[in-house]
């Protein structure tokens, strides 16, 4: 785009910017011939410049013939008598007064200072309405950039703090995990408690009577409860009196015992028996210490003064000994027994909702958690099934801090279970512990009866029951 000036515009301004100078020049010239007329008429007696021809330029122009003055009138400053005031130079000078006083007055003064002092405040007044329109437009600006920000740290908060469905299921899940935990200990340390009074025939427990009474006690129970006909070719036919099939054999078969269920009905802390708490019991029984020591009367550990007689004293410790070897095997099965003890009541709602979204029967949930799910039937959900779930993997589609957190809960969930591992490997450490010393038990028995001289049919080893 070619941007034309206007010509006739453009010499307009110039010849009013010519005038001005030209008014200007004058002006100032016109104050150095008033300084000089001045000093001519305060010193007459010197000798005056020049000011006409032809000692100087003409004031008009000369004509081309005879290169003379033109005009015979008196340009002086005084006239033809000699007084001031009525020359050609004096009408100019009083002439440019004048002018110069309209030119500074009329002009600049009345009308052009004027206009210049309005225009200026004018020129001010809009300079400060257009400073308060451009700060309105700043305010403006950061007021908008304020409220952006809020509203990006309003959703970023919205996308933080929100938590999933997913993780909610995790938090649910886990809600009650610690309490389970925390029983399944109290079973444990029950079951043992119990099997070692069995073992030591403890008096106002388990034990009270004698081995014999205790074997009848369990002939009768078989009988009742877990004998099945069809064994040893049917001849146990006429014994058998049980009549629910579902418990034959419960008491030597583990798997279907312990095994079949993730939870057991099992809770010690009330003071009710239940079925698979009779049934875990009968198999301890089979499994460890099927065949009870008999009692050690106190006529065989002291005499009548008083005084401990070795021979039965040793006895027992050796029965002791073999009671502390059978602890650490038993309590193996008594931390089995604790991790698939039933839970609280109000943890299976959260979980039913999880295996029925799986798409598990109801029949196998209720199989599952009795009700109550068990600590290792919580750890089962939260460990694996719940990974084979599609939707956990779908809800992965979520907010990234949603996604941190599944990731911190899936790792709380890891060490939970490497912690339950842990206590695995310390169980089957000292059960290893235990076998190596009942396998070095005999060489050692060997090697220091040798050192000191004795054999297995020394009349001492013989009367303490320790010989052949």
């Amino acid at each position: 785009m070619i941007i034309q000036r206007n010509p006739k515009k453009y010499t307009n301004h110039v010849s009013h910017l010519s005038l001005i100078l030209l008014t200007l020049m004058v002006v100032l010239g016109n104050s150095s011939l008033l300084q000089k007329v001045h000093a001519q008429e305060s010193a007459p007696n010197t000798v005056t410049e020049c000011i006409s021809p032809p000692c100087c330029t003409p004031f008009v122009e000369e004509n081309s013939e005879n290169y003379g003055c033109q005009s015979t009138l008196n340009t002086g400053i005084r006239g033809a008598n000699g007084e001031a005031g009525e020359g050609t130079l004096w009408a100019i000078q009083e002439a440019f007064i004048l002018h110069r006083e309209w030119l500074i007055k009329n002009v600049w003064e009345a009308h052009v200072l004027p206009a210049m002092m309005l225009s200026t405040q004018q020129i001010t007044t809009v300079a400060m309405q257009q400073m308060q329109i451009i700060g309105s437009f700043f305010d403006a600006k950061h007021q908008l950039e304020t409220q952006r920000l809020l509203q990006d740290l309003q959703a970023d908060a919205h996308k933080q703090y929100q938590p999933s469905v997913g993780m909610c299921r995790i938090g649910t899940s886990t809600r009650t995990l610690a309490i389970a935990d925390r029983k399944s200990e109290f079973n444990q340390i029950a079951m043992a408690a119990r099997s070692t009074e069995r073992i030591l025939m403890t008096e106002r427990g388990i034990g009270t009577g004698s081995a014999r009474d205790e074997r009848r006690s369990r002939r009768e129970q078989f009988r009742q409860i877990y004998c099945n006909p069809l064994d040893m070719g049917g001849a146990l036919e006429e014994i058998c009196e049980s009549a629910d099939k579902s418990l034959i054999n419960k008491d030597v078969n583990y798997t279907h015992t312990l095994e079949d269920a993730e939870t057991l009905d099992i809770d010690f802390t009330n003071d009710s028996l239940s079925a698979n708490e009779r049934d875990v019991l009968a198999l301890q029984a089979n499994l460890y210490g099927p065949n009870l020591l008999p009692i050690i009367g106190d006529d065989y550990l002291i005499n009548d003064r008083g005084q401990v007689l070795y021979k039965g004293s040793n006895l027992y410790l050796g029965t002791r000994a073999l009671a502390a070897k059978r602890s650490v095997a038993q309590n193996s099965y008594a931390a089995q027994i604790g991790l698939k003890s039933r839970g609280v009541d109000n943890a299976f709602g959260y979980m039913e909702e999880i295996l029925l979204e799986m798409g598990i029967p109801a029949e196998d949930i209720e199989k599952m958690t009795k009700g109550n799910p068990s600590y290792n039937a919580m750890m089962e959900v939260l460990t694996k099934k719940l990974y084979q779930y599609p939707n956990f993997y779908a809800n992965l589609y979520d907010k990234p801090v949603n996604v941190d957190r599944k990731n911190v809960s899936l790792q709380a969930i890891a060490l939970m279970q490497k912690r339950d591992m842990y206590r695995a490997q310390l169980r089957s450490e000292a059960n290893l512990a235990v076998w190596l010393e009942t396998f070095l038990e005999d060489h050692q028995s060997y090697h220091t009866n040798k050192s000191n001289g004795f054999t297995e049919n020394t009349p001492v080893l013989t009367n303490l029951g320790l010989g052949g």
